[in-house]
């Protein structure tokens, strides 16, 4: 692998957060991610499954982790299958993980190959009470295809109709969503890695690059820094595309005059930075331009003030919109009339400012997490506000992400330029 993994105590932690939560007598199993196919024999680049990464730090494919904190024999209440490997294996795709390996990453002494877990599985599975299964349940997914999960959970079912069944999400939903040291760590590594992207194309953009030759920029970067490339599809909107919130084509010519809005991020270790920074294309904001671009940092600034242990963060998107309020009336984009006529469902602030400011952030982009409970200490949130102009072709979203503390917030992203001045500076050296 590229990454050099936390320490296996991070696991070890993990493990023991969820086995305290489930009820006594249980068992729960996690399964890998599929590889997933492309056309003819072509195979998307593995992915793994973020709760088996998060439990087991194992990234590699046909993967399965077992808990049974309750079972009498000690040796069998954490137990690891992974893929036996092979000398055919090792000639076509290279090494696979070793039982020794798994053990030594995970911190779990029992490693078997997944050939054998059927057998494992069913000696272990009568003397539980409730099985816990597990599946993606972010509020925002879209899941089409079958994985692993559903193809087990549909046969589990069928073969153990008896048993009590229990949900894994909500478990992991709750300790996912406060980071240890070692993961703000990982964070901090692919925040770093954005860093040095966004520094390398601060010395490249200029009138005429296309928009995709940025993104080329910023990959070479990453990957050179032992990413494995872009946590997420790259944003790179130049002039009035920056409007478009998810603009993904990547394919104009950048012009002088026009703005540059660049929403890109690293992952490293498959933790992910999510950034977003806004330049001149000729290394010059004209006035308007500096005036929307500083009342976009001046609501982030206040917004990361905002965001403390005990926030709910849809309270706090409120809050935000008020601040944007105030600062869409100085530029002259509503007025007084506006706010007193406007649908309290619909805010008149949100023709210019039409998403949410935060979201959890780290083994995945949009992280999960628990929007209506108050947030603690060690969450980590993005915080993205931004002012979208169609009329004068103005788009602008600054975001960094962000370290809850009790004292004072962490900002993982404090080292990447974002003032005007300093942006301008570092473009025409």
């Amino acid at each position: 692998m590229r990454y050099t993994p936390p320490a296996k105590s991070l696991y070890i932690k993990n493990r023991l957060k969820f086995v305290n939560k489930i009820e006594s007598n249980s068992i729960a199993i996690f399964n890998s991610n599929d590889i997933m196919p492309t056309n003819a024999d072509g195979l998307m680049p593995f992915r793994q499954n973020n709760d088996l990464l998060y439990l087991s730090g194992i990234d590699q494919e046909e993967t399965i982790l077992l808990l049974i904190p309750d079972y009498p024999l000690v040796a069998k209440r954490e137990i690891l299958f992974i893929k036996e490997t092979s000398e055919l294996i090792a000639i076509w795709e290279g090494h696979k993980v070793t039982k020794e390996e798994a053990s030594e990453i995970s911190g779990i002494q029992s490693v078997y190959w997944v050939s054998e877990f059927e057998q494992v599985f069913s000696s272990l599975v009568v003397e539980a009470e409730y099985i816990y299964l597990n599946n993606n349940e972010h509020t925002r997914a879209v899941t089409e295809v079958e994985t692993r999960e559903d193809r087990f959970a549909k046969l589990c079912k069928l073969k153990y109709p008896n048993h009590g069944y229990r949900r894994s999400a909500p478990i992991m939903h709750i300790i996912r969503s406060v980071k240890d040291k070692e993961e703000i760590e990982m964070l901090q590594r692919a925040c770093d890695n954005t860093e040095a992207g966004f520094r390398r194309v601060l010395k490249f953009v200029k009138p005429g690059v296309r928009e995709f030759e940025i993104e080329a920029e910023f990959i070479h970067e990453f990957i050179r820094n032992n990413s494995m490339g872009f946590a997420y599809q790259p944003i790179i909107a130049s002039g009035s595309n920056a409007c478009v919130l998810h603009y993904v084509e990547n394919s104009k010519d950048c012009k002088s005059g026009d703005l540059l809005l660049m929403d890109v991020g690293a992952e490293y270790g498959n933790y992910n930075a999510d950034m977003t920074r806004t330049i001149p294309v000729n290394g010059k904001y004209t006035d308007r331009q500096k005036d929307v671009y500083n009342a976009v940092l001046r609501v982030q600034k206040e917004a990361i003030g905002l965001l403390r242990p005990g926030t709910i963060i849809n309270d706090y998107h409120k809050e935000v919109g008020l601040i944007m309020e105030k600062e869409l009336i100085g530029l002259g984009l509503i007025d007084r009339n506006d706010i007193r006529n406007q649908d309290s469902a619909n805010p008149a602030y949100k023709k210019y400012f039409m998403h949410g400011t935060s979201h959890y952030l780290g083994l995945d982009v949009h992280d999960v997490g628990n929007f209506y409970k108050p947030i603690s200490e060690n969450m980590v949130f993005t915080v993205e506000p931004g002012i979208y102009i169609k009329e004068e072709g103005i788009g602008i979203r600054l975001e960094d992400n962000i370290v809850i503390k009790t004292e004072a917030n962490i900002n993982l992203m404090d080292n990447i330029p974002i003032e005007v001045d300093e942006i301008e500076t570092l473009m025409n050296e």
